[in-house]
């Protein structure tokens, strides 16, 4: 689908995951609806690259074209440019900044045998620079406990580089959804420490083996 339609259909309360990749789509839709009537925003996202200036490390989520407004901290704008693959014609697509606050990134992964579900809490930034050469939508956020721990727990989990962003649920609300649908929870937040969360893994693989 055109990236404007995706966008449209996101702000809807569809589910999308690009490439194919279901898990995300399914994620996404379930976030929406936990998120219903709730302020903030929800959207599929992807670590599109990293910002590892001292002090001030951060991720900056992107994608193709592919981010719902609802997460927006203004009115969008449409705006045409190439894009270098597909063959079509240029595309429109909605470009705005992320809204700033309180946020998570949750991935679904697949473990051949069941499913896991790793959250990611997250402050999202405000972007301080134009982004000329990035024109789509995009948001800035800072990772708990810092980038090179959660890089390193969510590299340890299995976590994809696909995911749900939500600025209006908390992990709570995953949690509780990871209960319901009996798959197992890995939470990367400000207590988090890598070299425990080895542990917690191998102890946690030893309990979901023998569910």
């Amino acid at each position: 689908l055109p990236g404007l339609a995706v966008q449209r259909l996101m702000e809807q309360g569809y589910g999308f995951g690009a490439e194919g990749d279901w898990k995300t789509a399914q994620l996404v839709r379930a976030v929406k609806v936990m998120a219903a009537g709730l302020s903030g925003g929800s959207s599929f996202m992807e670590d599109y690259t990293y910002h590892f200036e001292p002090g001030k490390e951060a991720i900056l989520g992107a994608h193709m074209l592919e981010v719902c407004p609802s997460i927006a901290a203004r009115k969008p704008r449409i705006e045409v440019h190439p894009l270098g693959i597909g063959g079509k014609k240029d595309p429109a697509r909605l470009v705005f900044d992320a809204a700033s606050g309180p946020a998570v990134c949750a991935s679904l992964v697949d473990l051949g045998d069941r499913f896991r579900l790793v959250v990611n809490e997250v402050e999202s930034i405000k972007i301080e620079q134009p982004m000329p050469k990035l024109p789509v939508a995009r948001v800035l956020w800072k990772p708990y406990p810092n980038l090179k721990d959660a890089a390193e727990s969510w590299i340890l989990a299995g976590g994809a580089h696909h995911s749900a962003f939500s600025l209006a649920i908390s992990t709570e609300y995953l949690r509780d959804w990871a209960e319901i649908m009996g798959i197992e929870l890995v939470v990367i937040n400000k207590a988090t420490d890598p070299v425990r969360l080895r542990d917690e893994l191998r102890w946690s693989e030893a309990y979901w083996s023998r569910r």
